[in-house]
């Protein structure tokens, strides 16, 4: 069994309505982004705060269900894989960014209530053929010509 080491998990609120497209093949993408916030105490013995801001993407199905699930301000869980990635900007200068690809995106309970409902049937091809086998199903990565940006 191969062990997986890059793996991430953040909680945090996100940061506006999550953003639902497609790719020209149909694959559904919903990006958001969470910021988290934490608080420690300085050697000068004064309180501060550092917020993170983390892109995150999903894919297929999840994409449609965070899309319709969450909104600005919800408190959200998001386990996934750390990735970084590169473009050219109009101006040709190489730009670098690290997001999140999500595996699992859930709404937090710590102050708040959620009711769950089963989405019926996956519009975007991204389930795990009906089997409903128990196990735990992790689709494929997208393909570069998947990639909406």
């Amino acid at each position: 069994m191969a062990y997986e080491s890059n793996i991430a998990t953040m909680v945090g609120n996100l940061t506006d309505d999550p953003e639902l497209r497609f790719t020209p093949s149909g694959a559904a993408v919903a990006n958001f982004t969470v910021a988290s916030n934490r608080r420690y105490t300085n050697r000068a013995g004064e309180q501060q705060e550092e917020t993170t801001f983390m892109r995150v993407n999903c894919w297929r199905d999840m994409a449609e269900n965070v899309a319709e699930s969450l909104h600005k301000g919800d408190r959200a869980i998001v386990i996934g894989r750390i990735r970084v990635r590169s473009y050219e900007d109009q101006s040709g200068q190489t730009k670098w960014i690290t997001e999140i690809e999500a595996d699992e995106v859930a709404p937090s309970l710590r102050w708040a209530r959620a009711s769950i409902s089963k989405s019926s049937g996956g519009s975007s091809g991204g389930g795990n053929g009906g089997g409903g086998g128990g196990g735990s199903y992790s689709p494929p990565p997208p393909s570069d010509d998947d990639v909406p940006f």
